[in-house]
């Protein structure tokens, strides 16, 4: 029903919703608030491993550090990790989203084993932080400041599914800095950033001038992305240390939103690069 709903009177629906006294897991189970698609089975175990298996780095073999970065609704990517050998699992989020139900990571563990993954048994853990003990893992809930806790050269791998684009843009650039900072000098990392705005899968988002939409009022509502374009986002991630090798980019045939609707500070950015709705990039530091 959400999707059918336009652009322009989600932002409004959105905004009153997100500040009823109604705690996040309603809205999730009505669709109308959702972290991604974290906590079903099959997604996580082709997610993790979309990511896992197009990089190479020193420790892949055994023993390594991962971390993801915006985990969303669950915490089950600890579970796949454990199956594909990483020792110790870092899960690290804007806030306390995941789900603490441990009935849903057993069925999890109960699909993926039953499709031949080899994720560990925890059947015998009571709750959520006895699993992640068990499991070598830890979750972090304060974003930024989750990540400058991380010890420096401390995580081989780093990943994340369309969660760049929501990272505050005035904390971008110092996120990327914290995941260079806690890399291995041999580490790599592995982003898949969705570019759309996430109200109608166009360019609707960039028809606000920024003092508007990087207010506390509109980017606290559930629709925030930080609009950093394709090459402005790959730039940052240079300045901040990284090498960084483009591996696959989405683009429109044609502009979705038009040109002279977009805020004054968008209408000069080149048509190749508003026409760029997504990108895979693997991160290496430079």
């Amino acid at each position: 029903m959400i999707n059918a709903i336009p652009w322009w009177m989600k932002i409004g629906l959105k905004t009153v919703w997100s500040r009823l006294p109604v705690d996040y897991s309603f809205w999730k189970k009505l669709g109308l608030f959702r972290h991604g698609l974290m906590d079903k089975p099959d997604y996580v175990n082709k997610v993790f491993s979309m990511h896992w298996n197009r990089v190479q780095f020193a420790r892949k073999g055994g023993g390594c550090s991962a971390m993801e970065l915006g985990c969303g609704d669950s915490l089950a990517s600890c579970q796949v990790a454990k199956a594909f050998g990483v020792e110790k699992y870092t899960m690290v989020d804007a806030g306390p989203f995941a789900s603490m139900d441990m009935a849903l990571y057993k069925s999890v563990a109960r699909k993926l084993r039953f499709n031949g993954v080899a994720v560990p048994e925890i059947d015998e853990c009571g709750s959520v932080p006895e699993m992640l003990q068990r499991l070598n893992a830890e979750y972090l809930t304060a974003g930024l400041k989750s990540l400058r806790a991380i010890p420096a050269k401390s995580v081989d791998f780093i990943w994340s599914q369309a969660v760049l684009e929501h990272v505050r843009r005035a904390e971008f650039f110092d996120t990327m800095k914290e995941l260079r900072r806690i890399m291995r000098d041999d580490g790599v990392a592995s982003h898949r950033v969705d570019l759309r705005d996430h109200l109608g899968g166009a360019l609707n988002n960039l028809r606000f001038p920024e003092k508007a939409w990087e207010s506390p009022f509109m980017s606290s509502s559930g629709f925030y992305t930080n609009r950093i374009q394709f090459s402005e986002m790959l730039h940052q991630m240079r300045n901040a240390g990284f090498d960084a090798e483009v591996i696959g980019v989405t683009r429109w045939d044609r502009l979705p939103t038009p040109r002279e609707k977009l805020a004054r500070e968008f209408r000069a950015v080149p048509e190749e690069d508003l026409l760029v709705n997504g990108f895979d990039v693997i991160l290496r530091p430079a």
